[in-house]
């Protein structure tokens, strides 16, 4: 991010903090629950943004080196990512030409030849089938036209991109558009290596999982024992980038910024900077390393999501943290003096989204569910200050042909 762009930003949230103010979206909306458990939206929101839309997968990370491989089933398409010798990203289905049985079943690892568990055949990183078992006896086919049946992927912005469909589109500056591509770009998400990763699995529908990360309203009630300590909460620069956008909002280093030149200021060291790609994604940028956090339907239904959560850093800084004689005590994870020895402890990052995501946000979420499945409650509000819920919801409501979130009148 330009240093411009950074000063602006700050400046923004300083001035919301001077006036005790947030950001107005000037308008107030109501949204039906029936959207949180309708299985027939259900099945539309899984046509729709998991098998015919681009899917970030992943950060180059998570193929450090040729034949190093990972596997992923989150959104109903089993893809084996792997890197070959020359460097290149591959996706395919996980799924052998001879009867459909996973080749790859651990979750990552390097591994240059890949045997289905059934009969044996076995496929190279490139996707090429290499032999068959008893040729002879099964009959002669063209193996060359028998490989793993391979996705389009798109490595970019050390980010992986895949289309879940074998002739799907994937295009990755048009799908961001070229300001958040080339802001994007700006982090060098190519050189964070992979420190280790979280699931969450919850009963709540997958849009109350991304709608946690869509307000800062709850920071001081909800967290007031946990991010609460270090962030001011109810303050929010926001900018839309067609149906993504960036959220921004302060920590109290921005406090220690009000006394050092502008040339110094660095938005990483007072905010939390998030990324929403839609539908699904949330991407979190910070000093030396990013968190990617990838929100999924559930395959039981609409009751339910998954949240994959990775964590990547500058392999400088890991060296350096498995260097350091000295751990960091996740006790004070939530001590404004202790933060900046945080940063690339996995345990830290860990406990963070344990106590605040999935103890706190996520626990809000399982109540609402409960309450949207009772079905007296038939709608819920966003206010003036959520304006990353009506840009979410307004976006997946038009993508679904659905008729536009309701305005709340004004009392007169």
């Amino acid at each position: 991010m330009e240093h411009v762009l950074q000063v602006e930003i700050l400046k923004e949230l300083m001035s919301q903090l001077d006036d005790e103010r947030n950001v107005d979206a000037g308008v107030q909306y109501r949204m039906p629950t029936a959207s949180y458990v309708c299985p027939e939206q259900a099945r539309q929101e899984q046509e729709e943004f998991f098998q015919n839309h681009p899917q970030l997968i992943g950060l180059s990370g998570d193929l450090p080196e040729p034949g190093s491989f990972f596997t992923m089933d989150d959104f109903g398409t089993p893809v084996l990512a792997t890197r070959d010798a020359k460097g290149k990203f591959h996706a395919f289905l996980n799924a052998c030409r001879h009867r459909s049985v996973r080749v790859a079943s651990e979750e990552r690892g390097k591994k240059t030849v890949f045997m289905c568990p059934f009969h044996h055949w076995s496929y190279a990183n490139t996707g090429s089938l290499l032999s068959i078992p008893n040729e002879d006896h099964f009959g002669a086919i063209d193996k060359s036209c028998h490989g793993l049946l391979e996705l389009p992927a798109v490595e970019r912005h050390g980010m992986l991109w895949v289309h879940p469909q074998v002739d799907g589109h994937l295009d990755v500056r048009d799908l961001l558009g070229e300001k958040l591509d080339d802001e994007l770009g700006s982090f060098v998400m190519d050189q964070h290596q992979f420190l280790g990763s979280k699931t969450i699995d919850m009963r709540l529908n997958w849009k109350f999982a991304n709608d946690t990360f869509g307000e800062t309203y709850h920071f001081g009630k909800l967290h007031k024992d946990t991010l609460g300590r270090l962030y001011h909460g109810n303050n929010l620069h926001f900018e839309l980038f067609g149906r993504h956008h960036r959220f921004v909002t302060a920590n109290h280093g921005i406090d220690v910024m009000r006394d050092m030149p502008e040339e110094q200021w660095r938005i990483e060291h007072g905010t939390f900077v998030l990324y929403h790609l839609f539908p699904n994604i949330q991407l979190i940028t910070s000093e030396g390393g990013t968190t990617l956090i990838r929100i999924y339907p559930h395959a039981d239904g609409a009751s339910r999501s998954v949240t994959q959560v990775s964590f990547y850093f500058q392999q400088a800084l890991i060296d350096q943290d498995k260097a350091s004689t000295e751990s960091f005590d996740v006790g004070k994870v939530y001590d404004p003096a202790a933060q900046s020895q945080r940063g690339i402890s996995l345990e830290a990052n860990l406990e963070v989204f344990h106590s605040t995501i999935e103890k706190e946000d996520y626990v809000m979420g399982e109540m609402q569910q409960k309450a949207a499945e009772n079905g007296q409650l038939k709608e819920i509000m966003f206010g003036r200050n959520e304006p990353a819920l009506h840009h979410f919801h307004t976006n997946y409501r038009e993508a679904l042909g659905q008729s536009p979130l309701e305005v709340i009148k004004q009392a007169s």
